[in-house]
C-alpha cells in the first residue's frame, strides 16, 4: 500500500518536509472513521457469511488488522477503499504477539472468537504510548458473561466451559465508560444465551456505528449512544454491507487546520453533531463555522482567542484532539490552560511544539500556554498519532521550512494527509532522502520562569 508505506529505504527514514506560512483554502475530504472501522472489521468474525463494509481508510492500523484476521483464517479482498471479509473458515484462536504489540485494537477479537469458537488467546494488546489503557473492564465484562478469563504471561486466555459454547447474558455496569471495553462486551453479547445491559457505557459515535451495522446482521442491540445498552441475544448472525461512518478526528484536524492557518476551509462528509465540543471551542476561540450543504462545514477563522479545554469521554471534547487543539492554542491572543483527564502521557507534543517557539508550560497533565506571534520552522518529531498531527498542524503555520520525522505514528491515523493538504494549497511532500541536518533549526525549549505570569493568568 504505497499511499501510506513507512519503510525505510537505505536505512534512511521517510520524512516530510513542510514549507509553512502559507494559506489554505477549497475542500478538505474526511476519510472513514478509522477507530469504527477497526472494532467493524472484527466484528466480522462474529458470521459465517461475507461482510461488506465500505468507506474503510487506507491506513497502517488497519493492514495490521488485517493481518491479524487473516492470520486467525478469514479471507480479505480490499477494492480501493472497501474490503469484504469471509471468516466462514477461521480456525486459529492465538493471535500472533508481533501483530497484537502494534495494535490496540486487536484485541477486539477475543470477544467474537469465544462466540464463534470457544476460546481465545491474545497477548495484551499494544499500540501508541499514552498512558495506561488497561483491559480489565474488558476481561471483567466477559467474566460475567461466563467466560473464563486468566492471564498468563502477558497472554490473556479465556474460554467458554458451558456445554453449548454459548456466553450467558448479564447486566455489566463499567466504572469507566471505555469504548473498547463497551465495543468487546458488546461484540461478545450479541450471540449470547439471553439479555445482556451494559450501564455506564462509552457513548461515542463509533460504539453507534458498530451497533447499527450489529442490527444490520441480524443482532438486537438498542440504547447505543445512551447510558445504557441492551443486547438480546440472538443465534447466529448473517452477512451485510456496511458504509463506515465518517472520521470525527480528522475532521476535527482539518478544522483545527484551517484556524491554525486562518483560512477559510470546507470541510466534509462530516456529521456535525459528533463534533459538537469541537465547534463549541472553535466557535468559542474565534472561528464562525456554518453547515455548506447536506455533509460538509465551512469555517472561516477570524482573530483566534485563547480558551480552555478539558478532555472527557464523549459527547466531551475529545482527548483525540487535545494536541491538534493546543497547537492552535499556541497561535492564539493571550493564555490558555488545556488538561487531559483520559490519557495521563497524552502531552508528547508539548516539547516539540516549544522547539518552533511555543510557549507551553507543563504540570502534571496540564498545559498552560502563552500565545505567540508566530512560530518557526524546526526539526520535529511525533511520538505518537496524535501528537503528530498537532506537530504537521504547527509546521503548516510556522515561518520557513520544518522536517517532520515519525511516520510511522501519522501514518495509522490519517489517509493520505499531506496529498490532502496539498490540494488545499500547502507545499508539503513526503521524502525517502537523506535528512537535512537540523542544526540550523531553532529549538527553544521554555522553562517555568519563562511562563510563570502566563499560568498565573490562567
Amino acid at each position: 500500500m504505497s499511499s501510506v508505506a513507512t519503510i525505510k529505504r537505505n536505512n534512511i527514514p521517510p520524512h516530510l518536509e513542510v514549507k509553512g506560512g502559507r494559506p489554505l483554502s477549497g475542500i478538505l475530504k474526511v476519510s472513514g472513521a478509522k477507530n469504527s472501522s477497526l472494532a467493524l472489521m472484527a466484528a466480522a468474525l462474529l458470521t459465517k457469511e461475507k461482510l461488506l463494509i465500505q468507506n474503510v481508510p487506507q491506513l497502517t492500523d488497519i493492514e495490521v488488522m488485517s493481518e491479524i484476521l487473516r492470520n486467525l483464517g478469514a479471507k480479505l479482498t480490499k477494492i480501493n477503499n472497501s474490503i469484504e471479509i469471509n471468516s466462514e473458515s477461521i480456525h486459529n484462536v492465538e493471535l500472533p504477539y508481533e501483530l497484537v504489540n502494534s495494535l490496540r485494537a486487536s484485541f477486539f477479537c477475543v470477544g467474537p472468537l469465544l462466540t464463534r469458537l470457544g476460546e481465545a488467546k491474545i497477548p495484551l494488546p499494544g499500540g501508541c504510548n499514552i498512558g495506561a489503557r488497561p483491559v480489565d473492564e474488558h476481561i471483567n465484562g466477559l467474566k460475567a458473561l461466563g467466560a473464563e478469563v486468566e492471564v498468563i504471561n502477558d497472554v490473556v486466555k479465556a474460554q467458554v466451559s458451558t456445554k453449548d459454547k454459548r456466553l450467558l447474558g448479564a447486566n455489566i455496569t463499567l466504572k469507566y465508560p471505555s469504548v473498547g471495553a463497551t465495543e468487546t462486551i458488546l461484540m461478545a453479547s450479541c450471540l449470547a444465551l439471553g439479555k445482556t445491559t451494559i450501564s455506564n457505557p462509552a457513548r461515542e459515535p463509533e460504539i453507534q456505528d458498530l451497533a447499527k451495522m450489529l442490527n444490520s446482521m441480524g443482532a438486537k442491540v438498542f440504547g447505543a449512544g445512551t447510558k445504557r445498552i441492551t443486547i438480546l441475544g440472538v443465534k447466529s448472525l448473517s452477512g451485510t454491507s456496511h458504509c463506515v461512518i465518517p472520521d470525527r478526528i480528522e475532521a476535527g484536524t482539518f478544522l483545527i487546520a484551517a484556524a491554525i492557518t486562518r483560512s477559510p476551509l470546507i470541510i466534509g462528509p462530516v456529521i456535525p453533531n459528533h463534533l459538537s465540543a469541537v465547534i463549541s471551542k472553535l466557535k468559542e476561540c474565534g472561528c464562525s463555522i456554518s453547515q455548506h450543504g447536506n455533509h460538509h462545514l465551512k469555517i472561516i477563522p477570524r482573530e483566534i482567542s485563547g480558551v480552555d479545554i478539558t478532555t472527557s469521554p464523549f459527547p466531551g471534547f475529545p482527548t483525540d484532539l487535545q494536541a491538534p487543539f493546543m497547537s492552535l492554542m499556541v497561535t492564539a491572543k493571550g493564555s490558555s490552560k488545556i488538561k487531559e483527564r483520559v490519557f495521563e502521557k497524552r502531552m508528547q507534543h508539548v516539547l516539540e511544539l516549544n522547539k518552533m517557539g511555543a510557549c507551553i508550560y507543563l504540570e502534571n497533565n496540564t498545559a498552560y500556554i502563552k500565545g505567540v506571534k508566530e512560530l518557526v520552522g524546526s526539526y520535529v518529531e511525533g511520538g505518537d498519532l496524535r501528537s503528530s498531527a498537532a506537530i504537521i498542524l504547527a509546521c503548516l503555520s510556522a515561518k520557513g521550512n520544518s522536517i517532520f520525522t515519525g511516520l510511522e505514528h501519522l501514518d495509522r491515523g490519517y489517509e493520505k494527509l499531506e496529498e490532502k493538504l496539498t490540494s488545499a494549497g500547502s507545499i508539503i511532500s513526503r521524502k525517502f532522502d537523506q535528512l537535512t541536518s537540523h542544526s540550523s533549526f531553532s529549538n527553544k525549549i521554555i522553562s517555568k520562569d519563562n511562563i510563570d505570569t502566563q499560568k498565573n493568568a490562567a
